[in-house]
């Protein structure tokens, strides 16, 4: 019996092989392909957890009608993957059909080991971000949200990002709603905002309010999405599953307790409340409203953005930023802001 299982071949599930098998621990991966088709990205004051060799695009970004203090960086996944390979990991090219605590049965058979992981991302349902993306020639400009609305119906924006390999993707994305919209009409929103575009198309949907695990559950421990590390106002867990692994490796020996504890301290799981009450302001919102609402987040000082946005352990800044946005918010938002 090794170490530590860890199912899920995605950036969580790899984040955390790595930090293990950097520390000693003997781990098996299972994960079913090879590679990551999807763009990933995180702030670029936030690349510091990227394990060395790793690289990425960092670009300027536009949101809410102005330009971002903060740059933004879109990971070239092989190179991320390269840099997390090591030789204390066994990659297992198989699908988990059960987990428990200590054992994964998987379509080629169980592996057991000392503690299990579960990285293969949030199961659907409840709000869910939903995002239909073309990926095309570039250079275009980078823009975070534009909140502009292409036709009428559900609020959308447009995320149009640099990819390493020069060309761009543009994508058109529905932030929160219950249920998630449709890939269809996102489509047709994309095309009705930038033309009839073609090219390879990456299709996103995963929920966005999560509930963190008890730390008294038992089974497998989920960790990325899995465990609820998505934030519901941008859709972003990258940085924040990098930044955890280390020290969710260092906590292994000391049982699955204290590894949930460190996965979702109290300081987490009071600001996961607080953003709980603001992914319910943006479900109250009308597409007019949420083009306003951005605008004024977006024209917030930069401490207040960064907190909002990726202080997970920081409850005291994360209620001053939404303490200084309701402040210059207008009575219509603020009637949403405090409604229960």
């Amino acid at each position: 019996m090794g170490d530590v299982v860890v199912v899920g071949g995605g950036p969580a599930g790899w984040a955390l092989a790595s930090a293990c098998a950097r520390r000693g621990l003997a781990v098996t991966l299972v994960a079913p392909g090879h590679g990551w088709r999807a763009t990933y990205g995180m702030w670029a004051d936030e690349v510091s957890v990227l394990p060395p060799g790793a690289r990425w695009v960092t670009t300027r970004v536009r949101g809410g009608g102005r330009w971002l203090p903060r740059e933004y960086a879109v990971l070239d996944n092989e190179s991320v993957l390269t840099a997390c390979a090591h030789p204390g990991i066994e990659v297992v090219r198989a699908r988990a059909t059960a987990l428990t605590a200590t054992s994964a049965t998987l379509t080629t058979g169980e592996v057991r080991h000392g503690v299990v992981f579960d990285a293969t991302g949030a199961r659907r349902g409840g709000v869910e971000q939903t995002a239909y993306g073309v990926v095309v020639p570039g250079p275009h400009d980078a823009v975070f949200m534009d909140w502009r609305q292409p036709a009428d119906g559900p609020a959308t924006f447009l995320y149009a990002i640099p990819l390493p390999d020069g060309q761009v993707l543009l994508e058109e994305t529905s932030l929160a709603r219950d249920p998630g919209l449709g890939f269809a009409e996102l489509r047709d929103r994309l095309h009705a905002r930038v033309g009839a575009v073609s090219g390879p198309v990456e299709r996103v949907r995963f929920p966005v309010d999560v509930p963190p695990p008890s730390v008294w559950a038992r089974g497998a421990i989920p960790f990325g999405a899995a465990a609820g590390l998505v934030h519901p106002a941008t859709g972003f867990s990258v940085a924040d599953t990098f930044l955890l692994a280390p020290a969710v490796a260092d906590t292994i020996e000391r049982g699955q307790r204290a590894v949930r504890r460190v996965i979702w301290p109290w300081r987490a799981r009071l600001v996961y409340r607080l953003r709980l009450r603001g992914l319910a302001t943006l479900l109250s919102l009308s597409p007019a409203e949420h083009e306003e609402f951005f605008d004024l987040f977006f024209a917030l000082p930069t401490r207040h953005q960064r907190a909002y946005l990726s202080g997970r352990t920081d409850p005291a800044g994360t209620a001053a930023a939404m303490a200084a946005l309701f402040r210059v918010a207008p009575a219509h938002l603020r009637r949403k802001m405090i409604k229960p």
